[in-house]
């Protein structure tokens, strides 16, 4: 819900001691100041906000300093004098301090040639017109409103457009079209015409950006509560194939005999806010790693879709070949390696085996396979399974979500009896040579092996004895053949 609020209700909101320790200080140092961008627009729409931006009219590392010292011991003073820039952190509050500039562009880098500038010269370069208002904190404006792109309006609207001609704010810096799209999934607003055909026309300019920049923008977007506007919009827009041509891959429904498959990409964002929702509906935080192996799970029936004249479309071991596209998608889009690419690689590769389970199923044996191989990812994993369900045939749906709830009761209760989240062999590698008398040698592995699969069939419980009873009989089978 948008408020719309007087000077006197806006002093209201700024009326915070730190509010005042800029205000004389500025006063003080004779310059203009303005609180502007995100946490202005956040008073109107009646959001919490703790990320402070000031321009003066000046060095803005000049005022932060003096407010800094003014603050006291509990303030901390980072100064960025390479971008002419400076941070105060007090009691939860971050506030960016810089001085009002104005800036050109060279047509190959997103990096301007910068001047000092006035209010008007720093407004006229930001990105979007509900991010543009500023509210002035000297003592004899204190709390007037300054709105030339009438961002008020647009925020009344749910509209998102560009203060200046879109196409000059888009080539100066494109990073601003994620923003665009980033703003309209946040808020659910609507991004206008002409600037959305200015994303488009200007798409190509986004591979001047790092992807460093690139991907904190599809986090953001990633952690909406739709995600799937994002990435709608980047779809109709053309930006998708640019940063991310292997989703872009699964978009349209093809058609041979009569016989068309679903559009996978529509499937993909789908199953993303259905995670969303799951979290919600769970009390959860969001995380991150979940929404991005809801948007990679499918990735890999782009390279497996074939015709079968039986039985139609088939996308078989696209699980598989979608968990080998991980990593090299992972480093190119600088997504950071290591245990969050393993986690999104494994729900990849096993986001089918609870599905199979409740389509064709349910045996013991396989439930701890699952848990084995899921370990503390199995409630994710189920997450994930439960919101890939996305028939149109209530009746489908129902009977795979009842089938689910089994599984979940299954695993609960094998898990109880046999230990196998997170198992370890009752008896490694190391004893099995001591007691057999082995180097490390292919045996070994076959004995490993062979507890491992016996147990995880129901074969032997995962208890010593038992372990090393089998054992015993495996390594007499073995030696005698």
């Amino acid at each position: 819900m948008i408020r719309k609020l007087t000077r006197q209700q806006l002093i209201c909101h700024i009326n915070l001691p730190i509010f005042s320790i800029i205000s004389e200080e500025a006063d003080l140092l004779g310059r203009e100041c303005y609180v502007v961008g995100g946490f202005v627009r956040d008073i109107f729409l009646d959001r919490p906000s703790k990320d402070i931006d000031c321009v003066t009219v000046g060095s803005g590392i000049e005022l932060a300093e003096r407010v800094a010292k003014r603050l006291g011991r509990g303030a901390h003073l980072s100064v960025f004098r390479n971008f002419g820039t400076a941070q105060v952190k007090y009691r939860g509050m971050e506030v960016e301090f810089v001085g009002a500039r104005k800036e050109s562009y060279s047509h190959d880098s997103r990096k301007p040639v910068v001047e000092d500038g006035t209010l008007e010269d720093d407004q006229n370069r930001r990105d979007l017109t509900i991010n543009d208002m500023a509210i002035c904190l000297n003592r004899d404006r204190f709390g007037e409103l300054v709105d030339p792109y009438h961002g008020m309006d647009d925020l009344e609207a749910g509209l998102i457009r560009t203060p200046l001609d879109p196409d000059i704010t888009f080539s100066d810096d494109p990073l601003r079209m994620l923003r665009a799209i980033r703003f309209a999934c946040r808020f659910g607003f609507k991004i206008v015409p002409e600037t959305f055909e200015s994303i488009a026309r200007n798409r190509e300019r986004i591979k001047i950006i790092s992807g460093e920049r690139i991907i904190d923008e599809l986090n953001k977007i990633q952690l909406c509560e739709r995600p799937s506007v994002g990435w709608i919009l980047l779809q109709r827009c053309g930006l998708l194939q640019i940063i991310f041509p292997e989703l872009q891959a699964l978009s349209g429904i093809e058609t041979k005999e009569g016989r068309g498959h679903k559009d996978n990409f529509v499937h993909t964002v789908t199953v993303l806010d259905n995670v969303c929702r799951a979290e919600r509906e769970a009390g959860r935080e969001p995380n991150l790693w979940l929404h991005w192996a809801a948007v990679m799970h499918d990735l890999g029936k782009a390279r497996a879709k074939a015709w079968d004249e039986k039985i139609g479309w088939t996308f078989h071991n696209h699980d598989y070949l979608g968990s080998r596209m991980i990593l090299p998608i992972f480093r190119r889009m600088k997504l950071p390696l290591g245990a969050e690419q393993k986690y999104v690689e494994k729900l990849v590769l096993l986001h089918m085996r609870p599905i199979n389970l409740a389509d064709e199923g349910i045996t013991d044996s396989a439930i701890r396979r699952v848990l084995f191989d899921a370990g503390d990812d199995i409630d994710d994993l189920m997450t994930l399974c439960e919101a890939d369900i996305t028939s149109k045939i209530a009746e489908k749906v129902r009977r795979f979500l009842d089938n689910f709830k089994i599984v979940r009761q299954k695993m609960v209760e094998i898990e109880e009896k046999d230990r196998i989240r997170n198992w370890q062999p009752p008896v490694d590698g190391i004893e099995i040579m001591q007691r057999y008398n082995l180097s490390p040698s292919r045996e070994v592995g076959i004995l490993k092996d062979s507890l491992k699969d016996a147990i995880l069939d129901g074969l032997c419980a995962n208890d010593r004895d038992e372990a090393l009873a089998f054992l015993d009989a495996k390594w007499k089978e073995i030696s005698n053949g």
